[in-house]
């Protein structure tokens, strides 16, 4: 059985980018069947316990992970780079958002905005701290504030994830500036 840690990152891997890996097909909205992952992972090299499953699921700190009400489904609560529609409804977001990135992107966010690049949406933080561990995975990181309340005001759509993650389809460079935090 891999650890807590590694049996994450492969369901992320599986959950959010690459399910034929182990030839599990994502509904619509990205469940998976909990019985059905662990049979294909386990026939594809990667053996774990419906327990073990739920012990990553609970204990996971970034909360990656939803188990459905009756506990016969899982999904990636977002993050993902295969076409998944979770169902979201739109939410209005507080005043402000959080972005964490490196500072080589920089030029080209404030040319351009920020977008989803390989996944589906802009991911956003409700606090700086956690924009920074983000960024801190890019490069030399830097947090971008987001003016949300008065995007979504002006027409832009947040969605909040199961985890706590703002989402959006993109940010346009007139809502973004330096975190004061920095």
């Amino acid at each position: 059985m891999p650890t807590n840690s590694k049996l994450s990152k492969f369901l992320s891997l599986i959950l959010r980018h690459k399910p034929d890996a182990v030839g599990l097909s994502l509904d619509a909205q990205g469940w998976a069947p909990i019985a059905e992952l662990i049979a294909k992972c386990s026939r594809a090299g990667t053996r774990f316990t419906r327990e073990e499953l739920l012990e990553v699921v609970g204990s996971s700190e970034k909360k990656r992970f939803t188990v459905s009400e009756d506990g016969k489904r899982i999904r990636a609560a977002q993050g993902h780079s295969i076409a998944v529609k979770l169902g979201l409804a739109p939410t209005e977001p507080p005043d402000k958002l959080f972005h964490g990135t490196a500072t080589r992107f920089l030029d080209s966010i404030f040319a351009e905005g920020l977008s989803p690049k390989s996944r589906q949406q802009v991911h956003l933080s409700v606090d700086a701290a956690t924009a920074l561990r983000v960024g801190q995975r890019h490069g030399k990181p830097v947090i971008l504030s987001v003016e949300a309340l008065r995007m979504h005001q002006q027409g832009h759509a947040f969605y909040r994830a199961d985890n706590g993650v703002w989402l959006t389809d993109q940010v346009p460079p007139a809502y973004l500036s330096f975190a004061v935090e920095q």
